[in-house]
């Protein structure tokens, strides 16, 4: 594992995009500090770029690095959560413009993924994370449905067991400043 954190470092610090397991799907990622490569990951997907993107920070101290202010809610619903929950916070600072939604939110997820959790702790920064696949198409539930158009555009793909299946997109919860809540995605 330590050998694919590695490559995958290097690739982010170049400013590549990786293809890659997380918690939930496989994911395109890249440094959710750089916007240039949060433009060509964009282009990548054929995304538009006022359709958001989320990124993952390996724990709450990361958290609280790249949010302005995180609601107390917020800690009690991942504690509690039993699947994956990305949550839209308000305010984001610290991470490339490109990847904060029109209203000043972004989504963040912290994993609970031996592999992402190690990587964004070694990278030191939050990474994006977007399903793999081209926008309007859904989402690949196994790797080797992911396009192999695709493929050959990242930079650089993380070798691990492919066979398992994906346990699907994680809940998204919208919580405001003054903490209220609200379901996005179950």
């Amino acid at each position: 594992m330590q050998d694919e954190i590695n490559a995958c470092i290097d690739t982010l610090k170049k400013g590549g995009i990786i293809l890659y397991p997380t918690d939930t799907v496989w994911g395109l990622g890249c440094d959710a500090t750089n916007a240039e490569a949060v433009d060509r990951l964009f282009a990548l997907k054929n995304r538009p770029n006022n359709k958001a993107m989320i990124c993952l920070v390996s724990d709450f101290k990361m958290l609280n690095q790249y949010v302005e202010e995180v609601p107390e809610v917020a800690y009690d619903i991942l504690k509690y959560a039993n699947k994956p929950t990305t949550i839209v916070y308000e305010k984001p600072i610290r991470i490339a413009e490109n990847l904060v939604g029109e209203d000043d939110t972004l989504g963040i997820r912290v994993p609970k993924n031996e592999f992402c959790s190690k990587l964004i702790r070694k990278f030191k920064k939050p990474i994006v994370s977007t399903s793999a696949n081209f926008a309007g198409e859904p989402t690949p539930k196994k790797f080797k449905s992911i396009s192999q158009s695709l493929k050959d555009q990242v930079d650089y793909i993380v070798k691990k067991d492919f066979s398992k299946p994906n346990v699907g997109p994680s809940s998204v919860i919208k919580i405001g400043l003054s903490g209220e809540v609200k379901i996005l995605r179950k």
